[in-house]
């Protein structure tokens, strides 16, 4: 029986997942179309226009901000199966490791994408670009999710920022899907342990404050892409084989947040650095391990230019477990509810039908 609801009433379909203990929360219906001719143009609308969707998602008593929300979209370019935004406590990153393996996960098992037993390729549109992606079936189930974004690169060396309460701390500016700055965890005074996420997301908020006037860089291509959101704290690195390394590793989100995961771009911005100095090869891999003992794997696949800049292509593997399946209502007249750059996103009414999934 379909029970009538007020005009403001609006509701979201949502898949919600966690890679390496992030969770990334998938919008799959209750937005209307973004105009823009590609992902990235529908990024800036909602940037813009429509933020109020993911403080929405992202703030109590709807989320928190150490989640992330994945918003499906139409692509733009012909080689894409399905366009998706992402959208984190510091805004709304080009690109994702985590995210990608979350959503690629959640469009396959979803059915949005068809999926099939085996080794299979899709591609996603994010908006920094195409995300080139290999997805392994068993048993109907995803078990395993490589992705390929752009390309990182070293952008700045050797720097150093007086951080109030720290004193004197040096870092690498990397690019991989969005600015980092790389510090040594041990010359921080970092085990990257558990226990420690509090005092990691202390020092990462009075680093990112202070580092933020003087780090300007403009991405080649990408041009502007706004201030220094991640500070990635770097253990030291062990050789577990002629292949491969090991190293624990952090990734501060700003204002506040320490990623569960180790991230795959805080990943791909360790390898680019790695490489730079000479110190893994082509074909070579690094497991990086979060403060939570969760993992991925990034490898070299080899070099790429970015503008004047030697980048590095990689791919980063991981796994995402769906959580939950769920239709979020929405009142627009709820005062917790800040529907100012909301409600023009979400076509309505939507009436609740019980028993129903969206």
């Amino acid at each position: 029986m379909q029970v009538d609801v007020p005009g403001r009433m609006r509701s979201l379909e949502l898949i919600d997942t966690q890679a390496g203990g992030d969770v990334s929360r998938i919008v799959v219906g209750g937005v209307g179309p973004l105009p823009g001719g590609s992902v990235r143009e529908q990024l800036r609308f909602l940037e813009r226009h429509g933020d109020g969707l993911r403080r929405l998602l992202l703030s109590e008593p709807y989320g928190d901000p150490a989640m992330s929300v994945n918003l499906i979209v139409e692509p733009g370019h012909p080689e894409a199966q399905a366009g998706y935004i992402i959208m984190e406590a510091m805004g709304y990153p080009l690109y994702s490791g985590s995210n990608t393996i979350c959503t690629a996960t959640a469009v396959l098992e979803s059915g949005r994408i068809p999926m099939r037993e085996g080794v299979q390729d899709v591609v996603l549109e994010s908006p920094a670009g195409l995300a080139r992606i290999t997805a392994t079936v068993v048993d109907g189930r995803v078990t395993s999710i490589t992705t390929r974004g752009e390309p990182a690169y070293v952008a700045s060396r050797d720097r150093f920022v007086e951080v109030p309460g720290y004193g004197r701390v040096g870092y690498d500016g990397v690019w991989s899907g969005a600015f980092f700055a790389l510090v040594d965890a041990t010359a921080a005074g970092f085990e990257l342990t558990r226990a420690e996420e509090p005092a990691l997301a202390a020092f990462g908020d009075a680093f990112v404050r202070a580092v933020r006037p003087e780090f300007l860089e403009v991405h080649p291509h990408l041009g502007e892409v706004g201030p220094l959101p991640f500070v990635h704290f770097c253990g030291p690195i062990e050789q577990v084989s002629e292949e491969g390394f090991r190293s624990r590793s952090a990734t501060y989100v700003h204002p506040g947040v320490i990623c569960r995961s180790p991230t795959g771009t805080g990943t791909s911005a360790r390898l680019a650095r790695m490489y730079e100095r000479g110190d893994v090869a082509q074909g070579q891999w690094l497991d990086t391990i979060s403060p939570r003992d969760s993992s991925f794997r990034g490898t070299v696949l080899g070099t790429a230019a970015v503008g004047h800049h030697r980048g590095l292509d990689t791919h980063i593997t991981g796994r995402a477990w769906t959580l939950a399946h769920s239709r979020t209502v929405i009142d627009l007249d709820d005062p917790m509810v800040d529907s100012s750059d909301l409600e023009h996103l979400l076509p309505g009414p939507t009436p609740l039908v019980p028993g129903a999934s969206g």
